[in-house]
């Protein structure tokens, strides 16, 4: 990156995130490596014969409870199907919560999510084997049916990568809610690898929806405008309908601490752009994280110029942080936009990137490929190609340390 997006290597002993992102009062006490201990050893191998991978746990003091929600906007066709007459939307809520006593843990993707996510991801651009994992069997260290502990809670919306599904943020929501935040993950149907619903509708045959990608959106350039535009889109719905929590099929307890007054965004690639395009247009959002996503689109013509997103063209005015990667390999289109967005919001834009790591060490792969490479199901070279060599016991508390405190200097508590 050039000087001018402040650029901080965060890893490097030199600089730390501390010193870039302070801290405040959203979290309490520091992370564990103890929660990294399993990910040194290869995964078990589960009762169909498929490896079982594991997450790492949460280290805040709370308790995590879950809670899957399904929305539709009437208001809208579908972006991807013109078969489908209305937006259809499913969320994870992540809570603080009172007691999880006699409660099972639930999986990181459902099941029938799961099987079609083995399917499609040995065809993208995560590297994961055809075979030998049971997708289904990772578990989570959120609870579904536990109550919410009383108080009153920043909010934080989460947007996944292009392609993802919103499970892969699973570890980073667990961790954030650990330590006192309400953590809402949006998955992005059509755009998702795979989306599963409730049930099926007169216009939607089967409980699950497989994306339409087929490698890079980055590389289509409809798909990308599409896909940014949706993700809006489906961005601001979800804040309208948390701004009528009582509306929506919550735990108990949960809808009282929702404080939309600390109400942050943060999104993985696709879901950077489209989180930093909220912050632009929608002044209920407070503060902001870019994991790594691009702030223009990609041009449609051969050799025409790329066309910036409308934050490009304004800027921000409120907190943002664009937080990248080392080996990111598009840096370069990656950091004309980021540096015209700093230069132009310089009071409120800082960056970072993360040593060590690759575009995918923020998600939950950061734990999981390494337990793959151990058990010979993925190579050295994909691994680094897509998380990075720096090993889940650093990057992953260093990743969460970086977002919870950055949330905590800028959504404190009142």
């Amino acid at each position: 990156m050039t000087a001018d997006t402040r650029d901080l290597l965060i890893g490097r002993r030199s600089v730390t995130g501390a010193a870039l992102l302070g801290s405040a009062a959203l979290v309490l006490g520091g992370g564990s490596r103890r929660a990294f201990a399993a990910a040194r050893s290869g995964p078990a191998p589960s009762a169909g014969g498929g490896a079982v991978l594991a997450l790492p746990a949460p280290t805040g003091r709370h308790p995590v409870g879950r809670r899957a929600v399904y929305l539709v906007d009437g208001s809208r066709r579908d972006p991807w199907d013109p078969a489908v007459p209305v937006r259809e939307l499913m969320l994870t809520f992540f809570y603080p919560a009172r007691d999880v006593a006699g409660l099972a843990p639930a999986p990181q993707l459902p099941p029938l999510a799961a099987e079609v996510f083995g399917l499609v991801a040995p065809h993208g651009p995560l590297r994961l084997p055809a075979g030998g994992v049971d997708w289904g069997a990772t578990l989570s260290h959120a609870f579904p049916g536990a109550a919410a502990l009383p108080g009153r809670r920043p909010v934080l919306v989460h947007s996944p990568g292009g392609g993802d599904p919103r499970g892969l943020g699973t570890s980073l929501a667990e961790e954030l809610a650990s330590r006192g935040a309400v953590v809402v993950s949006v998955d992005h149907p059509g755009d998702a690898a795979a989306v599963e619903f409730p049930g099926t509708t007169a216009f939607r045959g089967a409980p699950v929806r497989a994306t339409v990608f087929r490698g890079d959106p980055r590389d289509a350039p409809d798909l990308a405008r599409t896909m940014v535009d949706a993700r809006v889109a489906d961005l601001r719905f979800v804040l309208d309908r948390l701004g009528r929590p009582a509306e929506l099929p919550l735990p108990p307890g949960l809808s009282e601490t929702l404080d939309l007054r600390r109400l942050g965004v943060y999104g993985h690639s696709a879901g950077g752009s489209a989180v930093t395009e909220l912050l632009h247009e929608d002044r209920r959002v407070r503060a902001g994280i870019n994991l790594e996503g691009y702030l223009d689109l990609p041009p449609l013509e051969p050799g025409g110029s790329p066309e910036p997103l409308p934050v490009l063209r304004a800027g921000v005015d409120r907190p943002l942080l664009l937080l990248g990667t080392e080996r990111f390999d598009r840096a370069a289109e990656l950091n004309r936009s980021w540096a015209v967005l700093a230069a132009r919001s310089p009071r409120w834009v800082r960056t970072a990137r993360l040593a060590g790591a690759a575009h995918w060490a923020v998600t939950d792969l950061a734990a999981m490929l390494p337990r793959l490479q151990a058990a010979g199901l993925v190579t050295a070279a994909d691994r680094t190609a897509v998380i990075g060599p720096a090993a889940p016991a650093v990057s992953v508390p260093r990743v969460r340390r970086t977002v919870r405190e950055f949330f905590a200097r800028h959504l404190p508590s009142r």
